[in-house]
């Protein structure tokens, strides 16, 4: 990396020497504009508009329009005379909070590297404001203008984020936050769910660039003299859902069928303990899974044996049936009675 700024760090009376250097760097694939038929270079002349005349570098100067076809000319003298701080202090304001900045507010990043005998006062610094769990608002002169930004520490280094004027934060003016929206619990508890589903710990490397590489694929093919391999087609958005119950319904399912775990079923369910966080619910759908296959044959024996047991029932109730026949011997008693008298006469 290459310095682009040197100067000091004014934290106190202490003056720590720094280096500053880009901490970004934009991956965008360019392109020249060129003539479509012989590739050759299209350029641009700096003219004046008034008498078109070709103008170069030593004779352009900043002109502010103030309408009416009027324009006020600024020289180098009327921008030296400006109350601009010293273009090589960083000065330390105060030390707040981090989570009191607005991430909305932070524009570029710059690492710190201490120059020559600052290394101690600039450990001393980055390990303050670990200590401390703060960071640093500071004011710092870049390309001749003034701005405001942030000292913190990042992987060991003092990384410089500087920052948006608050009157440069636009006021967000849309209708729908004038009207009277109401959203219905379980739709909100449903939304909830939703959330807790695609939960995850972010890492910045699982994430690509897809359209910069295939763009990339596409010139090296162009350079090589191949033939291009069209990339696997997009899963198209869905349409907007009428149903919005539906579709938050019909989204928790498929994040969870996407972490591999087991779309939910219908009945009651029971169990105490605090609510399930995702990855503690895929890992208790993978034991569920697992206790289900090691169940298995243990359900196919008793269902044997309770097939057993059903063809074993009709048979006894067979016998049953049979049974009753005995209770004809009231019949022969009644015979035995009627044949009594005859024996009297």
């Amino acid at each position: 990396m290459r310095a682009i700024w040197k100067g000091a760090v004014s934290f106190g009376l202490v003056s720590i020497g720094v280096k500053l250097y880009s901490a970004t760097e934009e991956k965008d694939i360019r392109f020249h504009q060129v003539h479509r038929e012989d590739g050759g270079r299209i350029r641009y002349k700096r003219t004046c508009s008034v008498c078109g005349e070709e103008v170069t570098y030593d004779d352009i100067a900043k002109g502010y329009d103030i309408g009416g076809g009027e324009m006020v000319i600024l020289t180098d003298e009327d921008f030296a005379d400006l109350p601009l701080t010293s273009s090589r202090a960083i000065d330390v304001l105060e030390f707040v909070p981090a989570e009191q900045v607005d991430p909305i507010l932070y524009n570029k990043a710059y690492f710190l590297e201490p120059e020559g005998a600052a290394t101690k006062p600039y450990v001393l610094l980055r390990d303050a404001l670990i200590d401390s769990e703060r960071v640093a608002i500071v004011k710092v002169a870049l390309r001749q203008r003034e701005q405001l930004a942030t000292l913190r520490v990042r992987e060991g280094v003092l990384l410089l984020n500087t920052m948006l004027w608050p009157d440069e934060i636009r006021t967000p003016d849309f209708g729908f936050l004038d009207e009277d929206l109401k959203v219905r619990p379980p739709e909100l508890a449903m939304a909830s769910s939703l959330i807790d589903s695609m939960t995850g710990e972010f890492e910045p490397d699982v994430f690509t660039d897809d359209y910069r590489a295939a763009l990339q694929e596409v010139i090296d093919a162009k350079v090589e003299g191949r033939e291009v391999v069209q990339p696997e087609e997009v899963e198209e958005a869905p349409a907007a859902a009428v149903d919005l119950m539906a579709a938050l319904k019909a989204s928790v399912e498929r994040a969870k069928a996407a972490r591999g775990e087991q779309p939910a079923r219908g009945g009651g369910g029971g169990g105490g303990g605090g609510e399930p966080t995702p990855i503690s619910s895929a890992r208790s759908a993978q034991k569920a899974a697992e206790k289900k296959a090691a169940k298995a044959p243990a359900k196919k024996t008793t269902a044997k044996k309770t097939a057993e047991k059903k063809t074993a029932e009709p048979a006894k109730k067979t016998a049953a049936k049979k049974t009753p026949a005995k209770k004809a011997e009231p019949a022969k008693k009644t015979a035995a009675r009627k044949t009594a008298p005859r024996k009297s006469a």
